[in-house]
């Protein structure tokens, strides 16, 4: 692959690049939000303990009405470090998180930072074939599984080499009475731990880590550059890959999120975000932490859940997607539930509405902002500030230390000022490159800009506007999806011939999974056993929603089929796009 060079800047992009290089947007920061982060050169351990040293009587994570105090957390991520280091794992070393939002999750996630391993978070509903790519690529030798997920991992193929897989029942998290709703006595689950039956046969138990002795305070502690994360993303096109994310990365962005909420101990953070994903992650493991602030834990973003927890401890910060906003509202009415206390709503992934902002801040009295990020960026980038500067329709203005730039994508010159280019970013949140894709990476950064694939716009105070995306990722509820796994797992069926598959607009403004299939000769096109077949295959959110026959393609002279007209095609029949689960 050739190298990329910039060519010299016309005067007018010039003009663009020296505007975007004074950072026009601090003007509209909120008081009290730094133009430049103060970053310590310390690591993502050493922020937790710091908070479990100041918070140590508080709770630190709630889930379903059951706290978890910081010292308690800290204790339980110790042990589970002196755990994982008598497993050998150590410094530099893998390790799989397959895990829903749960206590757990966080425990695993710092006891792993603590040894200076990295951790790799998965979508624990993930399908074998989907963690075997992932689980092939990082070489985990250790992996701590949800017990309901363990089979997915053991079956995966041998030469992958898991050493151990570690399972967890998170429901051991929940209050008694909740683990006697479920079904599983209580008497029940102490048998199975005084036996040290695992629910998933074959894999440790992770009460067996959580026996050991707290980890010597004199082992070696990470370093802010260090590799922390792993976190898969398809980022433009094809499998996912792991973007390397080091203790600066996430800890810059935690810090950019403490400025820009105005965020103390105080507040009460919803985790509805899974915590496998880049946003929630942030939101949840890393910014809630650092402040020692209570993070109350969701393992589904369910808005029965949801509101039901406001009965209890309200929200002050609720990141979330615009469809739990909306769906949260609507039960709320229902319920008669007030929602008033919810300080700020941090909403990402997709277009936000303007009336729902409007209704939502109706009924909150708080803020409802929209953000932009992407996974090589920890995620955080930009977003609207939590005062009357805000731009309806825009992603916002970027975080502190970070600087922008516009650019043709493929002449890669600055464009004139305020007109459409693809956005350049750069700051202490960019990622490292991509795991073992030296290609990939150098694709992807250049001169040390991240390219983010997204066209947009910004205007003379440094909002910025998306107008359209580069990559064909599909981005549904808030996860991507690359179309090229969605489209080979179609032409594992006999029945297919060939497939394409898009994203298409619903009403709602979210984008839909929708695929386009040619039938192989002498077979019948099914779209409900067809659907059937990729739930298979792939995660549930990936299967399309429609699955459209057609007779051909479009494709270019080369044979590549072309999205872009497929997708056009699409919208032009006004297929149904209501919800066909």
């Amino acid at each position: 692959m050739s190298e990329h060079h910039s060519a010299p800047h016309s005067a007018a992009s010039g003009s663009s690049r020296e505007f975007l290089a004074t950072r026009p947007w601090t003007k509209s920061y909120d008081d009290g939000v730094a133009r430049d982060l103060d970053l310590p050169e310390t690591s993502l351990s050493h922020m937790f303990e710091k908070s479990v040293a100041q918070f140590g009587p508080k709770a630190a994570v709630s889930f379903f009405g059951a706290d978890v105090s910081y010292d308690s957390l800290g204790r339980d991520v110790e042990r589970v470090a002196e755990g994982l280091r008598e497993l050998g794992v150590k410094a530099g070393d893998r390790v799989a998180l397959v895990l829903p939002n749960s206590p757990q999750h966080i425990v695993a996630f710092y006891a792993v930072m603590r040894l200076g391993a990295i951790v790799v978070e998965h979508n624990p509903l993930y399908t074998a074939p989907e963690l075997r790519h992932q689980f092939e690529d990082h070489g985990a030798r250790v992996a701590i599984v949800w017990d309901k997920a363990a089979a997915a991992v053991q079956s995966l193929p041998k030469d992958i080499e898991l050493e151990h897989i570690i399972s967890v029942d998170i429901t051991a998290a929940m209050p008694r009475r909740m683990r006697a709703a479920l079904r599983l006595p209580v008497k029940k689950l102490r048998e199975q731990r005084a036996s040290l039956t695992a629910v998933a046969p074959g894999t440790t138990p992770w009460k067996e880590l959580l026996d050991h002795e707290p980890i010597a305070h004199d082992h070696p502690y990470p370093g802010a550059h260090d590799l922390a994360v792993l976190q898969y993303t398809s980022g433009t096109t094809g499998l996912p890959k792991g973007a390397m994310l080091t203790h600066r990365n996430l800890e810059s962005n935690a810090a950019m999120g403490s400025q820009w909420l105005h965020a103390s101990s105080e507040e009460v953070f919803y985790g509805a975000l899974p915590l496998f994903h880049a946003f929630g992650l942030t939101l949840g493991m890393t910014l809630a932490m650092s402040l020692g602030a209570t993070l109350v834990l969701f393992p589904t973003p369910r808005p029965d859940l949801i509101v039901g927890a406001m009965k209890k401890r309200q929200a002050t910060v609720l990141p979330a997607v615009p469809p739990v906003y909306q769906k949260v509202m609507e039960l709320a009415d229902r319920k008669g539930a007030s929602l008033e206390g919810v300080k700020v709503g941090v909403s990402g992934a997709m277009a936000l509405p303007v009336h729902l902002v409007n209704e939502w801040e109706t009924r909150t009295h708080g803020m409802l902002v929209e953000g932009y990020g992407l996974t090589e960026c920890s995620p955080l980038v930009s977003c609207n500030p939590l005062s009357g500067l805000r731009k309806a329709g825009t992603i916002g203005i970027a975080f502190p230390s970070t600087d922008l730039r516009t650019v043709n994508p493929e002449t890669h010159e600055d464009v004139a000022r305020g007109e459409e280019g693809e956005l350049w970013v750069s700051g202490p949140q960019v990622f490292q490159g991509y795991w073992k894709r030296p290609d990939a990476t150098a694709e992807s950064l250049v001169d040390g800009w991240l390219r983010t694939g997204d066209i947009v716009k910004i205007d003379d105070d440094g909002f910025i506007e998306v107008v359209d995306r580069l990559k064909e990722i599909i981005i549904t509820g808030g996860f991507n999806v690359a179309p090229s796994e969605v489209e080979a797992a179609l032409r594992m069926n006999d029945t297919v011939e060939d497939a394409a598959v898009v994203g298409l607009r619903a009403d709602d403004g979210t984008e839909v999974v929708v695929a386009a299939v040619i039938p192989t000769p002498g077979h019948e096109f099914d779209e409900h056993a067809l659907r059937e077949h990729c739930y298979s295959k792939v995660t549930r959110y990936k299967v399309p929603r429609r699955i459209v026959s057609v007779d051909d393609l479009p494709r270019t002279m080369l044979g590549k089929i072309q999205r872009r007209l497929v997708r056009e095609d699409l919208q032009g029949r006004e297929i149904d796009l209501g919800h066909k689960g």
